[in-house]
């Protein structure tokens, strides 16, 4: 009766087009039906993205996550303040949906896992003291590396208007364990067996909204690689290349066409067993980068509550 890992997310949005043009620049397999979208990472079986056309802003939707079994969920959500809601309209009504004391929508489903991934050539480091890569070069002629490739979703961060008490949902009523988190402004929650560092975040802001979903890629130099890449094609905003200091992964932010953020990233912290694990209490200065660029303004800005100053590039450009 536990969460064991991120599934995928859903986003109302106003123009479907620009999300599915967004979405496959990022490197996704894309199936548009009427107004919707879904979007999945190339060799994977099931949906990581939807999109849902006509909205007046852009708006989440809900999350999903996997669940080892839904038996007994219920009462646990329940007890910790969130409610049993209704599958939304062409969505599965199989698992659970729930809603948490905010209102932010949850659908729970059992899931077996993905196949594992293939490891590909390991990224080696050449280190004082440490020569691992001999006799070859580490980098070929830009020409020579695909696109970015999506491997999985990683985590999803969403924003909330009380972070500590959606820590303490997730942890009672989904049967996830803190990580990490940085004051009461932004956390971390993992699954408690063989989990990404985190798989649901929580960023503080006046009401409930989507901040940002991360996908892993083969490694840092993947990372800035797409993030570049997708920057060009995109136009709106970035950030990165760097290295959280939570996490320990290497990133690159590209801001989506309705002021959210999409995340490549590469080398998470891997928490095996929640019950060894100690969560840190960090200051302000590391909740976000141990090093990279200066973070942009609107980073932490939940455009779902005050839209007002973002402009996509091309009306900005009028």
């Amino acid at each position: 009766m536990a969460v064991t890992g991120p599934l995928s997310f859903a986003l109302e949005v106003p123009d479907l087009a620009t999300g599915v043009k967004f979405y496959t620049d990022a490197g996704f397999e894309a199936a548009v039906e009427g107004n919707a979208a879904r979007f999945r990472c190339p060799g994977q079986d099931r949906d990581s993205i939807v999109l849902l056309g006509g909205a007046p802003k852009k708006r989440l939707h809900h999350i999903a996550l996997r669940v080892d079994r839904v038996d007994g969920m219920a009462d646990n959500v329940v007890a910790a303040g969130g409610a049993v809601a209704a599958a939304p309209d062409g969505f599965s009504d199989a698992g659970l949906w729930v809603a948490d004391m905010h209102g932010m929508l949850i659908h729970l489903a059992e899931h077996g896992g993905d196949a594992d991934l293939d490891a590909g050539t390991p990224f080696a480091v050449n280190a004082p003291g440490s020569l691992v890569r001999k006799s070859r070069s580490a980098m070929l002629p830009r020409s020579s590396y695909a696109p970015a490739h999506p491997r999985r979703l990683g985590h999803i961060l969403v924003f909330t208007p009380d972070v500590l008490a959606s820590v303490a949902f997730m942890e009672r009523g989904l049967g996830m364990g803190l990580a990490d988190r940085a004051q009461d402004i932004v956390a971390f929650t993992c699954a408690k067996k063989n989990s990404d560092h985190h798989v649901v975040a929580f960023a503080k802001a006046p009401g409930i909204g989507f901040h940002h979903a991360s996908f892993m890629v083969g490694d840092p130099d993947e990372v800035g690689r797409g993030g570049r890449a997708l920057l060009a094609k995109a136009g709106f905003g970035d950030w990165g290349f760097g290295r959280h200091t939570i996490g320990s992964n290497f990133f690159h932010y590209i801001q989506d066409p309705w002021g959210s953020w999409f995340e490549y990233y590469s080398d998470m912290d891997h928490i095996e067993d929640h019950d060894l694990w100690t969560p840190t209490v960090y200051s302000m200065e590391d909740s976000l980068a141990n090093w990279g660029p200066p973070v942009p303004d609107d980073f932490v800005h939940n455009y779902e509550v005050d839209p007002a100053g973002f402009r996509p590039q091309q009306l900005a450009a009028e």
